[in-house]
């Protein structure tokens, strides 16, 4: 029997964003186009439901092209973008290759080649073997752009180039990448900084919004994969701002009822590449549980589409 009163904080805006949102499209138009099957290298966004759907539909996952049997298939690089090579590569096969780089990555991408060619000497504030950090450290001769990934990177970080320039993840939390930053402009007077924010709107709206609610709440949940590196910043963020009982709720995850039973308000949240359903799902479970009320609280609308390439029209 439910007797149990449960407050849950629902974070909004929250889940999908526009380049989530276009990456999926672009499989799916592709599927309707070229037929199945077809290829995608690497997740096309972090999120095992996303890709266990893409796949009932007709796409095929690899890691690189050379796994791809069927060359005259049509593949698709994922939302957090690939090496220079990867696109040479599909040539070198004859393959039909579509980008599904989300917007805001190209962005970055274009940022550093710009920055090269004018002859900084670049660093990169990300995590090391993430997708998107290859992507982009895959934009630039090998030698010309170097990985930061904390504090203490910074701070050990020797150059003997007189020109340098940062750029960063779009997936990063804006607290962690804000002191990295501030000891490379204390170290390095003229560094060059990015013309505007690198870190994506989305990654930033819904990090202010999980930090408008987070000490209001008892428990933190995020819903999203353990390779997701948004959702796994979500989870941080929550904890720094005054709920340090926050943990990510991703496929195999247990719902800690226990933990649950013995809290009074909750807030959810979900990361860039978690589909709304996972979020019903579990608050739906909460429901069959517990007596719960439900306050959803946006920080602000968000209204970015991002198309997908006129060629899948």
């Amino acid at each position: 029997m439910k007797n149990k009163e449960l407050k849950i904080l629902l974070s909004a805006p929250r889940g999908f964003c526009a380049g989530v949102e276009r990456a999926i499209e672009i499989v799916e138009k592709s599927i309707q186009k070229y037929g199945a099957p077809v290829y995608v290298r690497h997740e096309i966004v972090h999120n095992k439901y996303v890709v266990d759907d893409l796949k009932s539909k007709g796409a095929i996952f690899v890691e690189e092209l050379e796994e791809i049997e069927d060359k005259t298939r049509p593949v698709i690089f994922s939302a957090h973008g690939v090496p220079k090579k990867i696109p040479k590569e599909a040539k070198s096969y004859n393959m039909t290759y579509i980008d599904a780089t989300c917007p805001l990555v190209s962005k970055v991408h274009r940022e550093a080649e710009n920055l090269h060619k004018s002859g900084y000497h670049l660093i990169l504030i990300g995590h090391e073997n993430h997708p998107e950090v290859i992507g982009t450290m895959g934009q630039l001769p090998k030698g010309s752009i170097d990985l930061i990934q904390n504090e203490n990177d910074a701070k050990k970080y020797k150059t003997k180039n007189e020109k340098i320039a940062y750029v960063t993840q779009t997936t990063l939390s804006m607290d962690d990448t804000k002191d990295i930053i501030q000891i490379l402009k204390e170290r390095f007077q003229d560094i060059r900084e990015p013309l505007k924010e690198d870190i994506c709107y989305a990654t930033t709206n819904r990090q202010m919004a999980v930090k408008n609610i987070a000490k209001k709440c008892d428990l933190f949940f995020v819903i999203g994969s353990r390779n997701s590196s948004n959702s796994v910043r979500l989870v941080e963020v929550a904890k720094k701002s005054g709920c340090s009982n926050s943990q990510l709720i991703h496929s195999q995850s247990k719902i800690p009822f226990d933990l649950i039973e013995n809290s009074n308000t909750i807030g959810i949240s979900s990361g860039a590449s978690a589909p709304e359903i996972l979020v019903d799902n579990f608050v739906n479970e909460l429901k069959n549980r517990f007596i719960v009320s439900i306050d959803e609280v946006e920080i602000i609308k968000e209204n970015v589409v991002f198309k997908a390439p006129k060629k899948l029209n």
